[in-house]
């Protein structure tokens, strides 16, 4: 065996997250990580978001020290890079470290110049490529890898994406630590999170999405665990609330009612949300055993009120079918989340601010509302390139003339406290009891944090000159 004891990194810090980065285990890494164990004599996970023994730098230091003979790092968020190149800097010399993640696939030759301590860059998914790498076998011959080779980078051919089926669940008595669900950055006490991984990829062609594209451009087909191994990993999460991080949960409705069949015949006690588009509205029988299988939110990718974005967007529906669909889904006792897209090209600010009040005439429970983001294979590049007056930053950000980066973000804000005023939290609350999704200890927890969530608002608008315009959005915009 070539290395005795390998550490796997989630390089991000506490102070450098958001409630929604720190509520979400790190998947990719525990997918490797756990591939990693039959090539390796030990493996440590370590989550540098959560306090442990080596949050000191120092102690950190010390411990890949005495302890490591290979160190593997997750880079999966496009943030605080500088910060964390400086971290794997510092690391002891003649100790390989290997990176992969979203992004590093994204940033291989950036990331090789900022971090002169990365030896090896896996792109794409690593499950297999690492272990290559943990047997020894030559860097030359490794496929999805780009290392450094005589003072210059060389990237190998990129890996064959594998079948789901053949990789072994992530496994979870690696971790150190708990996670827990946020009210922004209140943890609510007993309510764990984790997430179910059940399918990767997409067999639809949304154009603005890029997730079934991985930073190669490969297009990750989609690929469907056997239902029972997903029931058996379930049966082994201890948290009481697991999404099902699929694209879309019910890409095949008859397999995914099987996954409920056997959360009811194993009695399987949790609260589960899932990622659906609006189809399943078309499956009753599913959203019948859904409900009964536990399942509390579903988070749909509804994008615009608008016809012509739909079409742009190639969504494959129109407004009237998201209408007819949710008069179908609020039959059904489950919180409905829904996310749009605004600043698409051509988008009026008028049509952005119809947002809200499309969301409340259909009955969404809550709403996330994201700018357009026009990443390196996005379908969406040519169209924003060729318009007049539209511009795409390095990060992928898309503004125009008419509409800056920061008159964007105005306008989210506008959208935002247009839809959540005091009245909406109330029927979150009021709905979440009444579905059971929170228990009244649970509801009494969240409350007990709101204080706290408004008072940190109120600072930051004050701060930014703000407290004015978002209280008049909150309590007098948009009554209709």
């Amino acid at each position: 065996m070539k290395y005795n004891h390998a550490l796997f990194i989630n390089p991000y810090t506490e102070s450098s997250t958001t409630s929604a980065m720190r509520l979400f285990p790190p998947t990719g890494l525990e997918y490797v990580a756990t591939s990693a164990k039959e090539c390796v004599g030990k493996v440590t996970l370590l989550d540098l978001r959560y306090k442990s023994e080596f949050s000191d730098t120092a102690a950190l230091l010390d411990f890949i020290s005495r302890e490591i003979d290979i160190i593997c790092v997750g880079i999966g968020w496009d943030r605080q890079i500088k910060e964390i190149c400086g971290l794997l800097n510092r690391f002891p010399e003649g100790i390989p470290l290997v990176i992969g993640g979203y992004t590093a696939t994204e940033k291989v030759e950036e990331l090789f110049k900022d971090c002169r301590r990365a030896d090896i860059i896996v792109r794409g998914e690593g499950e297999e490529t690492i272990k290559e790498i943990l047997r020894g076998a030559p860097p030359d011959s490794i496929l999805g890898i780009s290392y450094r080779s005589d003072g210059r980078v060389v990237h190998n051919k990129n890996r064959p994406l594998p079948e789901i089926d053949n990789l072994a669940s992530p496994d979870r008595s690696l971790r150190s630590n708990e996670y827990n669900l946020f009210l922004n950055d209140i943890k609510i006490a007993g309510l764990t999170f984790d997430t179910v991984l059940s399918s990767r990829g997409c067999p639809f062609n949304c154009k603005f999405c890029t997730f079934t594209l991985n930073p190669l451009g490969q297009k990750r087909n989609y690929s469907a665990r056997n239902p029972v191994s997903v029931a058996d990993e379930i049966s082994g999460i201890s948290a009481s609330v697991i999404l099902f991080s699929d694209e879309n949960f019910a890409v095949d409705p008859k397999r995914a009612e099987e996954i409920c069949d056997l959360i009811i015949a194993r009695k399987i006690k949790k609260r589960f949300a899932a990622q659906v588009r609006i189809d399943i509205a078309k499956h009753p029988s599913l959203l019948k055993k859904m409900v009964k299988a536990g399942f509390k939110v579903l988070l749909l990718g509804i994008e615009s009120p608008h016809d012509w974005i739909l079409a742009q967007l190639n969504k494959g529906f129109d407004s009237d079918t998201i209408r007819r669909s949710f008069v179908v889904l609020k039959k059904y006792p489950m919180f409905y989340h829904g996310y749009f897209i605004y600043g698409n090209i051509g988008e009026t600010e008028e049509q952005m601010l119809y947002i809200p009040r499309f969301a409340r005439e259909i009955g969404v429970d809550s709403i996330t509302c994201l700018k357009l983001r026009i990443e390196k294979f996005s379908p969406l590049r040519e169209l924003a390139q060729s318009t007049p007056g539209y511009h795409i930053t390095e990060s992928g950000q898309l503004y125009s003339d008419a509409y800056s980066y920061a008159d964007l973000k105005k306008i989210g804000r506008k959208i935002k406290f247009s839809f959540y005023t005091p009245a909406r939290f109330l029927k979150i609350f009021s709905k979440s009891l009444r579905m059971r999704f929170l228990n009244f200890r649970e509801i009494m927890l969240f409350l007990l944090a709101v204080p706290l969530v408004l008072e940190n608002a109120i600072i930051r608008d004050v701060q930014k000159g703000r407290l004015r315009d978002s209280l008049t959005r909150i309590f007098i915009s948009n009554k209709r």
